[in-house]
C-alpha cells in the first residue's frame, strides 16, 4: 500500500518569485507579499442571531464585529466584513486546533463557522505606487475620501471575486491594502497584480500574519 504525505502548499509557489521585478531605481514602488500563516474562518449569523453572534465576537476578540464593509482589528484577530450578518476572521496561526476550538465554543448556537484557511490566499499590496498599481485592475475608487483605513470591499478582478480592505498606512506612511482569494485563482491574480506592478518596480516576498 502506497502511504501518501500530505503537505500544506502555497498556492503561489510557482508565481511567487521573491526579489526585485520591473523598473529600476533606489526604491520599489510597489510592494507585494503573500501573507502566510493565517488563521481564516467565516462565520455566518443563523437567523434571527446576529445581535447574539456580534456580543459572541465581542467576547473573544474584544472588538465589534462589522455590521458594514470594513474592516476592524484587535488584538489578536482582524474580522472583515463579507456580507449581511456575516464576517471573516483572520488571525496569525499560533495553534489552529485551540484557535478553532475556541472559534467554535463561543459561536456555538449563534453563528455557522466555515474553516478558510488552506481555501484562501492573502495578497498584501503597499509601497509608495501600490494604489495606481491596483487602480489598473480594479474598478473601485481608493481615494482617501473614498475608501478610508478599514474600509472593505467585496468587488471581482478579472471576473475572479476577492474581498479587499485597507490596513492601517505602513511605515514609510504609504496605503496598505489586502486582497483575499480563493486560492485556486490566487496564481494568475498574482500574475496581474505583478504586470500592474512593473512600472513602478515591484518587490515581491513572503510574509508571517502580522
Amino acid at each position: 500500500m502506497v502511504d501518501y504525505l500530505w503537505n500544506t502548499q502555497s498556492p503561489l509557489q510557482k508565481a511567487l518569485v521573491p526579489g526585485r521585478h520591473g523598473a529600476a531605481g533606489a526604491h520599489a514602488g510597489v510592494t507585494l507579499n503573500e501573507v502566510r500563516d493565517i488563521v481564516l474562518v467565516q462565520v455566518m449569523a443563523r437567523r434571527g442571531k446576529a445581535a447574539e453572534t456580534a456580543k459572541a465576537a465581542k467576547k473573544l476578540f474584544g472588538i465589534e464585529a462589522p455590521a458594514t464593509p470594513k474592516a476592524v482589528t484587535g488584538k489578536t484577530a482582524t474580522l472583515i466584513w463579507s456580507g449581511p450578518d456575516q464576517f471573516t476572521v483572520i488571525a496569525p496561526r499560533t495553534d489552529e486546533a485551540s484557535q478553532l476550538a475556541a472559534m467554535v465554543q463561543v459561536f456555538a448556537g449563534s453563528a455557522s463557522l466555515s474553516d478558510q484557511s488552506d481555501g484562501r490566499c492573502l495578497i498584501r499590496v503597499s509601497g509608495p505606487r501600490g494604489r495606481d498599481a491596483i487602480a489598473k485592475f480594479s474598478s473601485l475608487d481608493l481615494h482617501d475620501l473614498a475608501f478610508p483605513v478599514g474600509a472593505a470591499a467585496n468587488t471581482s478582478v478579472d471576473h475572479t471575486a476577492v474581498n479587499l480592505w485597507r490596513d492601517a498606512n505602513g511605515a514609510d506612511g504609504h496605503p496598505v491594502y489586502n486582497i483575499l482569494v480563493f486560492t485556486s485563482f490566487a496564481d494568475s491574480l498574482w500574475h496581474t497584480i505583478v504586470d500592474s506592478s512593473l512600472e513602478y518596480g515591484v518587490e515581491a516576498a513572503s510574509a508571517r500574519a502580522a
